[in-house]
């Protein structure tokens, strides 16, 4: 067995730092007086002892290298540990529900899928609110963490075609994680700040704000009220599909740009690609609307705007119950839900790049077709595609698809009809948020569902996260062989 004091004092640290976090919330509901504050109370020292514990135990085994199992390990196990604590204040406090929906939501939130189990989010204290605004946020710029400085570095899903553009050799992905969180998290922290003042603008109040804010940059989805983003506005619609799409680009580029360089970005073939879909996308939805729905252009627009990059990006916003647009919009919907954004952001789902790179082998084994005695290579970015790359990428389409299927087979198993079990499998998988139909449709959530669904559910969130082979790594037995 190898050591595991490493990962132990690392998600030990990480572990107390959350329970640090819920005095946000304590202090909310403590000046909102409305009797909920000593869930967090409870919640904050149960986390910050067990995590402190677990680092002290660990402590001797610091280290500033890793190897690959315990990396593999690292990722995963942080991804775990964090929502069975971040859950606690739901099962303590304010709306008390029990365990599994706690996990649930927990989920949900840290790995920014933005499904949910509450069923009043109206009537729920702020102190809930900000913890549910709270996780996601930390699931962003965790996230963001995790595909610049461990997923090159482990090969995962293709990602490792972004290693130049990370920090260091692998050896060193300790203090690399932490220069990339450095380099990042003032970036991330300046475009919450930014969202945080479009919001203020257009005419949330400060807390809707900050925790609407929080849950657009990380591309979330997270809302304050039942009707998400309905009643809120035609200046908050727009202010959020901007950053919305800001947050969907890589944030190495960003760094890059306050670094003094903006063509990396203005060149990055992939942000161009992003930027293409979406204007495609809304263009069609706006067409769709304008024709088929009585309304003005304008609302015909921002429906289509707001509704459809919130999809694409997996933030999982509704302004509209688009279940109601026809059939075609919601194919269009189900469709772009399983692309996502760019490598690199906070976004989810199959990535940009990787259909980029699927395009291009497959354009390339047409050529060699009609030209059996000609030499063509796939290419990114004008640079050949390795084989380990494309490899790598065909791995994770197949795998993707497989676990896609296997999900939506197990829900329907449990009872769920047809339409729930596909788009609740692919909006997990793809960590969008809502589902299709009338039980997890867009204004609906996932009370509903069996536990058994939702135990599944937030299995499939947690390996479409961390993009599938980190996960099912730790189920094979050549995994845990020295």
């Amino acid at each position: 067995m190898f050591n595991m004091r490493p990962v132990g004092y690392v998600i030990g640290l990480l572990v107390a730092t959350l329970g640090v976090s819920m005095v946000l919330p304590w202090l909310a509901d403590t000046i909102a007086g409305n009797g909920h504050a000593a869930a967090f109370a409870i919640s904050g020292a149960i986390t910050i002892l067990s995590g402190g514990l677990v680092a002290l135990a660990c402590s001797e085994a610091r280290t500033t290298g890793l190897n690959i199992q315990q990396t593999f390990l690292l990722t995963t196990g942080v991804w775990v540990a964090l929502p069975i604590f971040g859950a606690l204040p739901f099962y303590f406090g304010a709306p008390q529900v029990d365990y599994t929906d706690a996990f649930f939501e927990a989920m949900s939130g840290l790995t920014t899928t933005g499904s949910t189990v509450f069923e009043n989010l109206d009537e729920l204290p702020q102190g809930t609110l900000l913890w549910r605004g709270l996780m996601q946020w930390f699931g962003g710029i965790g996230i963001i963490v995790v595909a610049m400085a461990f997923l090159p570095m482990l090969k995962v899903g293709g990602m490792q075609i972004f290693r130049s553009e990370s920090f260091d050799t692998f050896g060193k992905i300790l203090p690399r994680a932490a220069e990339i969180a450095g380099s990042i998290s003032s970036i991330y922290v300046a475009l919450t700040l930014f969202c945080f003042l479009g919001y203020s603008w257009a005419g949330l109040s400060f807390f809707d704000a900050i925790v609407h804010a929080m849950t657009t940059i990380a591309t979330g989805g997270f809302a304050n009220y039942n009707n998400s983003f309905a009643d809120l506005g035609a200046g908050a619609e727009y202010v959020a599909a901007l950053f919305m799409l800001l947050a969907s680009l890589p944030f190495v580029r960003y760094v890059q740009v306050v670094a003094g360089t903006a063509q990396p970005l203005l060149y990055d073939t992939q942000v161009r690609a992003f930027f293409g879909l979406a204007i495609c996308v809304v263009v069609v939805l706006s067409l769709w609307q304008a024709t088929f729905d009585a309304g003005s252009l304008e609302l015909a627009f921002r429906k289509a705007l707001f509704n459809g990059v919130s999809i694409l990006t997996g933030t999982g916003y509704a302004s509209d119950d688009y279940n109601n647009w026809g059939s075609f919009p919601v194919a269009v919907f189900f469709l772009i839900g399983l692309i996502g954004g760019c490598a690199g952001s906070t976004c989810c789902s199959i990535k940009v790049f990787r259909f980029q790179i699927l395009f291009s082998a497959v354009r390339a084994q047409i050529r060699r077709i009609h030209s059996p005695n000609g030499v063509f290579s796939p290419r990114y970015e004008k640079r050949p595609i390795s084989d380990d790359v494309l490899n790598s990428v065909m791995a994770f389409f197949v795998l993707f698809t497989l676990s896609f299927g296997l999900f939506a087979i197990a829900l329907g198993m449990m009872g769920l009809d047809p339409i729930t079990a596909v788009s609740g499998a692919a909006t997990a998988l793809a960590n969008v948020g809502p589902g299709l139909g009338s039980e997890i449709g867009p204004t609906e959530n996932f009370a509903g569902l069996p536990d058994g669904a939702k135990w599944l559910l937030a299995f499939a969130m947690l390996t479409g996260r961390l993009e599938l082979m980190s996960v099912y790594v730790l189920f094979t037995v050549g995994f845990w062989r020295r």
